[in-house]
């Protein structure tokens, strides 16, 4: 996107929203307790020079970024407006971005990630974006493990006070000085041969199940998740 291109009021938006939010989330975070699960298991992946896809749900996007302790990622962002704030947020992180969806660019999104899985990174993807269903596996991710052999680890995040937006989504808004909790799940493997069906229902599976791990972490903690 040309910023050029841009008007007055979009180019302001640009220049200043990714950086509002980037300290946002930054300060959200140090104000919330934090707990990581499962993050064994991708310290093991990298220690082995491997990379891997970490799938989470589009409501669980704003502090996805801070459980991200790995050698590099790209995430993939849609290709709208607000996507592009989105991927310029992430760059402040430093962590790259590829952008499309399933609705707009989609095939050349799923080519530069089949690209990039060829390169020493992570892949970041919301597998419900950018319109769902809500928590719903749409096919991307099942040909973006199939095309590239990685491991699909499931990334969940939910914590015990926060907002929910009235979007399809119900966008979360985590409070301060809630608990939260991040999970990384067992990864999940393409079997060559395996129907993609079949996949993208383990998939869901493994992606439900993990939720619901981090849900019982803030249970046994004392709260629910919001």
């Amino acid at each position: 996107m040309s910023r050029e291109s841009l008007p007055l009021s979009d180019r302001l938006l640009i220049a200043m929203v990714p950086w509002v939010a980037s300290i946002i989330i930054r300060v959200l975070y140090r104000l919330m307790r934090i707990e990581i699960l499962g993050e064994e298991r991708v310290k093991a992946i990298w220690q082995k020079g491997e990379h891997f896809i970490f799938p989470f749900w589009h409501e669980q996007l704003l502090l996805m970024i801070k459980c991200y302790r790995g050698p590099g990622a790209k995430i993939l962002i849609s290709s709208s407006k607000d996507g592009e704030l989105i991927a310029r947020t992430m760059e402040l992180f430093g962590q790259g971005t590829v952008r499309g969806s399933s609705s707009r660019g989609g095939a050349a999104a799923l080519r530069s990630l089949v690209q990039a899985g060829k390169e020493p990174f992570d892949l970041g993807i919301t597998p419900d974006g950018p319109r769902g269903p809500r928590r719903e596996i749409k096919e991307g991710i099942v040909h973006l493990a199939r095309l590239t052999g990685r491991g699909v680890v499931p990334l969940a995040f939910v914590c015990s006070r926060g907002y929910r937006f009235s979007s399809w989504d119900r966008f979360l808004l985590p409070y301060p000085f809630s608990r939260g909790v991040y999970s990384f799940g067992e990864p999940v493997l393409y079997q060559k041969g395996e129907d993609p069906e079949a996949f993208r229902a383990r998939l869901q599976q493994a992606m439900d199940d993990n939720e619901k791990r981090a849900i019982a972490r803030l249970e046994e903690l004392g709260v629910s998740a919001v």
